[in-house]
């Protein structure tokens, strides 16, 4: 969650670019010529309003996947689970024993973000090592167990082989001593465009709030960072320099069977003058070379 200067800041920069946002609004229903949306009024009220729009970019939660609803519906235990699958503070699926869920496919008290799931895949790593650890320093005790009544003959041997098993059942006691899962909230970064960023990190009792272009340098930065290999970062770096330098390349942005939906409802009433009606012959024109080009390439 961003502080309020930060949300104040970023509104600021979307207005600039001219960019409406419109806030207590909820999608009801998506047609391919406008939205219907439920507005709140500042007194508590209701509106319906339709809006119109050429390009709907869809970018909000994910459902719940079939195979993760088929699974909910066969355990009584997760019955009033709507989000995911409910788990307790191992991660381990309510109702069931040896099977663990993390991320969007789970229902906690935190929220469903990537950072959240990355923690909770390094703790599943580390319960999961201990739980080999567990099985093999068991396994190996159960050994020493039948040494020392089969192979064991003196007192001297019976003693060692007795401390050894000591040793690791101690080493036992000390692998199964993993806490609970507690997230470790890092801070917030997010790109609003025009080369700023917002940033609210969490540095020692409190957070530090900036935006701005250092931001950005820092928030691309930080992306840099979190790639897998010096490759990747090597060939994301030089991606942003192309970008830079010659702008983003978007000719590229078709499937292999190219389709061009033309509405000629938005092409050809783009005003009432005669200079709207020829700048929507110009783009028919264009996407119509454009879609030959490709074909005959």
């Amino acid at each position: 969650m961003f502080s309020k200067t930060l949300i104040e800041y970023t509104e600021k920069t979307l207005n600039e670019e001219k960019i409406s946002l419109r806030t207590k609004t909820m999608v009801k229903k998506v047609t391919d010529m406008h939205i219907e949306a439920e507005v709140t009024k500042p007194d508590g009220t209701k509106e319906m309003q339709i809006l119109p729009y050429g390009c709907l970019i869809w970018a909000t939660g994910n459902a719940v996947r079939p195979v993760v609803r088929d699974l909910m519906s066969r355990l009584p235990a997760q019955k009033n689970s709507r989000r995911g699958l409910a788990v307790n503070e191992y991660l381990v699926v309510d109702g069931t024993d040896g099977i663990w869920a993390l991320g969007d496919c789970s229902a906690t008290k935190y929220a469903p973000t990537a950072q959240v799931a990355s923690q909770q895949g390094a703790f599943l790593a580390r319960l999961f090592n201990n739980m080999a650890k567990t099985q093999a320093l068991e396994q190996e005790i159960s050994h020493l167990q039948e040494v020392i009544t089969t192979e064991a003959k003196t007192p001297a041997d019976r003693d060692a082989i007795e401390k050894e098993i000591a040793k690791k059942t101690k080493a036992i006691r000390k692998v199964k001593q993993l806490s609970p899962f507690e997230y470790t909230h890092q801070g917030s970064l997010a790109y609003i465009g025009m080369e700023r960023a917002v940033a609210d990190i969490s540095w020692w009792n409190g957070n530090l709030a900036s935006g701005g272009t250092w931001t950005y340098l820092f928030w691309r930065s930080a992306y840099l960072s979190m790639c897998f290999s010096t490759r990747n970062r090597i060939l994301v770096a030089l991606d942003w320099l192309k970008v830079k330098i010659f702008g983003r390349d978007v000719s590229r942005y078709y499937p292999s069977s190219v389709r061009f939906a033309i509405r000629t409802t938005n092409l050809f009433t783009l005003g009432n003058n005669r200079s709207s009606t020829c700048r929507g012959y110009h783009s028919l024109l264009c996407t119509l070379s454009i879609s030959l080009f490709r074909c005959m390439w």
